[in-house]
């Protein structure tokens, strides 16, 4: 049973990564209403940490495709997802411990008062990508054909978050070395 879950979990994260580029390749033989509801299936699962965040963005792209278009709802995917992340990384400034904090107090739970204001400034800083990153998302839903979305949403925007990490990786390890 164990293997079963581990396994399910696994196509799902995959499923879940690979998004824009499955709709580029299925879209054409399942139409739109599928996967848009593979889609909200998909938000509601991925993300536990904001379940009840994930399930209102999941009924809100229901909504588009009932209200507006259901490819339009299909397509508001990597929308919905940069706004329950930036909803959870926003309120996280607010009510209780930074995500940016919590993930490195795994590594070093007694994390010195630079280390929390430099965690908090990430948190903010990755507001600010999910805000950028989730506009564009939106302008390629709304604008560009399936293939540019494809190709924004299934890579650039991956390459984009590999930079941010790296670019924080780099900051966060001259910022340790010119630690006292």
């Amino acid at each position: 049973m164990r293997f079963l879950a581990i396994l399910a979990t696994t196509l799902a994260t995959g499923l879940a990564l690979a998004w824009p580029l499955t709709v580029w390749w299925l879209q054409g033989a399942l139409g739109p209403w599928p996967l848009l509801l593979i889609g909200c299936g998909l938000i509601a699962w991925r993300l536990p940490q904001a379940r009840g965040l994930a399930v209102v963005a999941a009924i809100v792209l229901l909504a588009v495709g009932l209200v507006v278009d259901a490819e339009l709802g299909m397509r508001g995917y990597p929308v919905a997802v940069n706004a329950v992340l930036l909803a959870t990384f926003a309120l996280s400034l607010w009510r209780g411990m930074p995500v940016v904090e919590r993930l490195a107090r795994i590594k070093e739970p007694e994390l010195p008062a630079r280390g929390v204001a430099y965690t908090r400034r990430v948190t903010q800083a990755w507001c600010l990508f999910f805000v950028i990153n989730g506009t564009l998302a939106a302008w390629t839903a709304l604008y560009a054909d399936l293939a540019a979305w494809s190709l924004y949403n299934g890579v650039i925007s991956y390459a984009l978050i590999a930079l941010m990490f790296t670019g924080e990786w780099c900051c966060r390890r001259r910022l340790q070395r010119s630690a006292p």
